[in-house]
């Protein structure tokens, strides 16, 4: 400790994410006692959310092979994207569809092809952007407490009746998703607060 300062070394809660992983337990046993669940439903959720944690960490991972440029990175992988989506194509018999789709010459639905394709892009160029400036498990809960968020909205729109442990449980991942932004808001503003070290040094030195 120089100067009578002391930095300070964020260290992750894991309060936050526990918090969030019992809320969605406690949510798939409501599901389950209300004869609504699907195993096979939960089975894709939980590859789906391993699958974009992993785009998450090698998003963080791979921004300095594009020197920290979200553009080229959301390009590239777009390009990608097409590439690979050619051979899917040919091996689930979509080609031939495709071909035999009647609305294939409609301005109406290319209008709304590339308005799609324009709204996909503006997502991932968004996504990289909050995963370069914060983390990967930032963006992940973000997403956690969206998806929550979206299921009672839509609960509350069709006015669906749901028990009290099932409100219970989306509170608890809306309340953690919370919980995790004030501990990171809180890190960071203690990480500014802090001199580096080598201002600390320069100080001490009385340049």
């Amino acid at each position: 400790m120089e100067g009578g300062k002391r930095s300070v070394v964020p260290v992750p809660d894991p309060s936050t994410p526990g918090l969030l992983g019992s809320g969605f337990w406690l949510g798939v046993d409501q599901e389950e006692a209300e004869g609504t669940l699907s195993w096979t439903g939960t089975l894709f959720g939980i590859l789906a959310s391993l699958c974009v944690s992993l785009n998450a960490i090698y998003t963080k991972k791979v921004l300095p092979a594009v020197d920290g440029s979200i553009w080229r990175l959301t390009f590239y992988n777009n390009v990608n994207a097409c590439v690979l989506f050619l051979p899917l194509l040919l091996l689930l018999g979509e080609l031939q569809a495709l071909c035999h789709f009647a609305q294939l010459g409609s301005a109406h639905f290319w209008g709304m092809m590339t308005l799609g394709g324009l709204f996909g892009f503006a997502i991932g160029y968004v996504t990289g952007l909050q995963i370069k400036f914060t983390s990967p498990l930032t963006h992940n809960v973000s997403g956690t407490a969206k998806a929550c968020a979206q299921t009672v909205l839509a609960v509350l729109y069709y006015e669906e009746t749901k028990s009290f442990l099932w409100w219970t449980s989306n509170m608890m991942v809306l309340g953690g998703s919370s919980a995790y932004t004030w501990v990171r808001g809180w890190e960071m503003k203690k990480i500014q607060e802090d001199p580096s070290p080598k201002e600390d040094e320069k100080s001490s030195l009385g340049v």
